[in-house]
């Protein structure tokens, strides 16, 4: 009920105009959203490594129409990746491949996650990149696996709701990409993708241990308070050192949680969003947690 008010609400124009316009707005994405500039993420990140937590930056606006976008799309990463070069911030940048043309020309998007993986290698920084819907799932994995073969500097990211899963760590595994897991966003029919949350969770459990077991610099993504715990109790029996892997997180969602983790010695980096395209995001996070939309009627109501 509360995923389908929320859709109904982003598809409102009336509110989405509100929600641009309001003078509260920007109090109220803030919680979210790093803000409309790079300097604005890139203050964020200073902010964050300064409390001890690495950052991930994310260019919002991955629903381009033309290899024009996916041009501008790669000079924001560049930037994002000068800019976080001289914060000394140890952060990585995190790309969805449609952003870069994926849809449009396969090839040029090639081409144009090249030129940003390459300058990552040269800054010592990493290239996260994000799985989108299912049908993606094979050309954003064998871009991947081409861009780790010739630079290194990227991790892939594995959704636990689809079925291959289990085999696609298999082969990240065995070539030593590290992989970011996280449960999945996208809507997808039953034939691909587990339907209910506790299967869903049972197999990122599944894959997680997986991971700590076998994987390189593997990234557990989750705010799941029972998954977290037992990825913590597995890291302890297994006497893995806490550098072996990091958790992540998102932008301003589970803030006491976040500390916790970072005050009991775990490394910890935050997908941290900026940009003109916020709103369509700030409706998918209001839409993941019925806590976040609380947070929003509350400050509606305040202001």
């Amino acid at each position: 009920m509360m995923r389908s008010t929320l859709l109904f609400l982003s598809g409102q124009g009336w509110l989405r105009h509100w929600v641009e316009n309001s003078p509260v707005s920007g109090k109220l994405t803030s919680r979210f959203v790093a803000g409309r500039t790079l300097d604005q993420a890139l203050e964020v990140a200073r902010r964050l490594r300064s409390e001890n937590i690495f950052a991930s930056l994310d260019y919002l606006g991955e629903n381009i129409s033309s290899m024009a976008e996916a041009e501008t799309s790669l000079a924001t990463y560049l930037r994002s990746l000068d800019g976080i070069a001289g914060l000394g911030a140890a952060a990585t940048v995190s790309i969805k491949l449609s952003q870069f043309g994926l849809d449009l020309d396969p090839a040029a998007c090639r081409a144009n996650v090249a030129r940003l993986v390459s300058r990552a290698r040269d800054l010592d920084t990493r290239v996260e990149i994000d799985m989108e819907g299912g049908e993606a799932t094979t050309a954003t994995l064998d871009i991947v696996g081409d861009m780790h073969a010739r630079f290194g500097s990227v991790r892939a990211v594995i959704q636990a709701y689809l079925y291959r899963s289990e085999n696609d760590i298999a082969v990240l595994n065995r070539a030593c990409i590290p992989v970011r897991l996280c449960k999945g966003a996208y809507k997808e029919p039953s034939s691909i993708a587990f339907a209910h949350k506790t299967e869903v969770d049972a197999n990122y459990v599944r894959l997680m241990r997986v991971l700590l077991d076998e994987g390189t610099e593997p990234a557990l993504a989750s705010h799941d308070d029972a998954i977290l715990a037992e990825a913590v109790r597995h890291v302890r029996e297994k006497k893995y050192d806490p550098s072996h892997f990091e958790f992540q997180m998102l932008y301003g969602i589970r803030r006491d949680l976040q500390r916790r983790l970072v005050a009991q010695g775990y490394r910890l980096r935050l997908y941290v969003p900026y940009g003109d395209a916020w709103y369509p995001y700030f409706m998918r996070r209001l839409a993941e947690r019925p806590a976040n939309l609380l947070f929003l009627a509350r400050n509606l109501l305040r202001n």
